[in-house]
């Protein structure tokens, strides 16, 4: 059992979703709540990781971020190090392709909201930001829920997207999904059984858990609003 490489990937999932989750819910709520043009393609484009290979992401991520393209090189004189192969270019790269999980979900739920439950709050005189968290985000919680199991899942068993944009450094880049790999490449069928084992039973039961609180949440919702 390679336990570098699980910490090193519970760091990745963590790091990603304190990002992404705060990030998506801006966003979700203004897709849920606004009409403009070009929205379509705005939303079609926020859902194009789930389409394209992680390698093909990768790719355009590997020669966007490397040395050689003009963003790369001004990262790298900013921060004095370059993005590729490093735990923060992970760390970019698992945003990006986890942004439609953790999108959709939360969008779906601000679009659940009634529309006179927002038009109480504002003859209330709630502001807008006291009325997300007051009022929508408790409503919307069962969907941030999922956004956030979907996305530490996601990333803990990324694999194509973190070995492009990473490699395969030990301590730095080199996750449990690559441990698996290097482990079934070695021959060593037993520890390649036990990482995957794990990752098995974490999606289960994370999955299950959150399956578990939406109900509970939607229950409690509903016997509050008889």
């Amino acid at each position: 059992m390679d336990w570098q490489a699980l910490m090193l990937s519970i760091k990745l999932s963590t790091v990603t979703v304190l990002i992404l989750i705060p990030f998506s819910i801006i966003v979700s709520r203004f897709l849920a709540y606004r009409q403009f043009k070009g929205k379509s393609w705005v939303e079609a484009l926020i859902m194009v990781p789930l389409v394209l290979p992680p390698t093909v992401i990768g790719y355009y991520l590997l020669v966007g971020l490397g040395s050689q393209s003009w963003l790369g090189q001004w990262i790298e004189r900013l921060f004095g190090q370059q993005l590729v192969f490093s735990f923060a270019g992970l760390v970019v790269a698992s945003v990006i392709v986890n942004i439609p999980f953790a999108i959709q979900p939360i969008q779906r739920a601000f679009e659940a909201v009634p529309e006179d439950v927002r038009d109480a709050a504002a003859c209330c005189g709630m502001s807008p930001p006291k009325a997300l968290f007051k009022i929508e985000i408790p409503l919307v919680w069962p969907g941030v829920l999922t956004a956030l199991v979907l996305c530490f899942s996601h990333v803990l068993g990324e694999f194509g997207v973190v070995l492009m944009m990473g490699g395969n450094i030990e301590g730095e880049t080199k996750t449990i999904a690559i441990s698996i790999y290097d482990s079934v490449q070695a021959f060593d069928f037993a520890s390649a059984g036990q990482m995957s084992l794990v990752l098995l039973v974490f999606a289960i039961t994370a999955l299950a858990l959150t399956t578990s609180m939406s109900r509970r949440m939607g229950g409690a919702r509903g016997t509050t609003g008889r």
